[in-house]
């Protein structure tokens, strides 16, 4: 058995975050992933400024950008009929941390930040899997895993952090883990000679669903596929046929991807639209997808984690310093710092991925944003830096909608 003040499962941002700043405030970090870095992973590879003050605040964006990645400058999105919106980061009214943005692979990007958390001083165990939580009673208390010679270890501590992603260990051990109504998936690949790709990301949106593109520098862009759960039946044992079979579908993506190379594999995750009925219990908390993840569309999952992390730090850290269990006045002001963070953006999230059922609703909805001049402020509340009541108001929504 190996104690420790802080016990976090997964070591995506979510988890490497949370470690680097709590091991910066003076405590005793376990970090544990089954996976070994550098690792891919399903994303969207898409940041806003917001998330890239987040990396400087992290001590990563250094390590970040010298190992590649390339600025954006917003995003575009494409509407089943035609209409087309840009909204830029230094429009949006809100000064951001900078006027770009940064689209980074995944693998260069959880690498800077596992190693940001070690070199604060966190404890790293990789190719470990998370079998079990512990518990004394009620309370958690550490984290039951399997290192890569299969050998069982405890590890305890007054808090363990779920980080572990949409298949959560911790989050099951919490409660339910509930799926919504649209369970989409996500195809993603790294594809080469991507045509006409620009310093914007960009969304092409149809009735059966939509294709993001983001330029990653070099030459190769993310290409993400997203489906409702029912078209995904079709590419079972086909997934890289199934990825281009689905994208000749959107014309216009086609066109561009034509010739293209495939420079990392199609990978999968889903279904989206999930969340934890419980996000805290004594001992314990959730942070990331692990605590809620609604639709990849905006593309701030990374940014979200990153906040989350932030938000542990701010109402976790004073019970954690006494070497304390969190109790349920820490806990509760967790939950409430959380939805007072993103409520707002889970109500934008949640009206763009159903208004996107209706492709007539959604292309008038793009034209008047573009007519207007209010795209820049959507996507500016889409990227975390402005707030969602300049988007959730009487005035901003009969804009958009008459």
């Amino acid at each position: 058995m190996s104690h420790y003040d802080v016990v976090i499962a997964g070591a995506g941002p979510a988890g490497s975050a949370s470690a680097c700043r709590l091991v910066r405030a003076g405590l005793r970090v376990a970090l544990v992933d089954r996976a070994s870095f550098p690792r891919d992973k399903v994303c969207s590879e898409y940041m806003s400024p917001e998330g890239v003050r987040h990396l400087a605040a992290l001590g990563a964006l250094d390590r970040v950008e010298a190992a590649g990645g390339q600025a954006i400058r917003g995003t575009t999105v494409h509407a089943p009929r035609g209409s087309r919106l840009t909204g830029l980061f230094a429009r949006a009214g809100h000064a951001p941390f900078r006027d770009t943005g940064l689209s980074v692979p995944r693998r260069i990007l959880d690498q800077a930040l596992v190693e940001s958390a070690r070199a604060a001083g966190a404890e790293l165990f990789e190719r470990h899997l998370v079998c079990d939580v512990l518990r004394e009673g009620a309370t958690v208390r550490g984290l039951l895993v399997r290192t890569a010679g299969g050998r069982l270890r405890e590890l305890t501590a007054p808090l363990t952090i779920g980080a572990d992603g949409l298949r959560s260990v911790v989050a099951r051990e919490l409660g339910r883990r509930r799926t919504g109504p649209l369970r989409r998936y996500a195809l993603v690949a790294h594809l080469t000679e991507v045509a006409g790709l620009g310093d914007t990301a960009e969304m092409h949106v149809s009735a059966r669903g939509y294709v993001g593109l983001n330029p990653l520098g070099n030459g190769i862009a993310n290409v993400a596929l997203v489906l409702p759960h029912d078209a995904m039946r079709q590419a079972r044992g086909r997934v890289r046929h199934f990825f281009f079979e689905a994208l000749a579908q959107f014309p216009e993506v086609a066109a561009r991807i034509r010739g293209s190379r495939v420079v990392r594999e199609v990978l999968v995750s889903g279904p989206f639209g999930a969340w934890s009925s419980r996000i805290t219990t004594p001992g314990a908390v959730l942070v990331g997808d692990a605590a809620d993840f609604f639709d990849p569309f905006t593309g701030e999952g990374i940014c979200a984690a990153l906040r989350g992390a932030e938000l542990i730090e701010a109402t976790l850290l004073p019970s954690l310093t006494r070497g304390a269990v969190p109790g349920a006045a820490a806990l509760r002001a967790y939950r409430r710092a959380r939805r007072r963070a993103f409520l707002g953006k889970w109500t934008v999230e949640r009206a763009i991925g159903y208004a996107m059922l209706a492709p007539a609703l959604f292309d008038r909805a793009v034209a008047r944003l573009e007519r207007h001049g209010l795209a820049h402020t959507l996507i500016g509340v889409t990227g975390d830096f402005v707030p969602p009541r300049a988007v959730l108001n009487p005035l901003f929504l009969s804009r958009v909608m008459f």
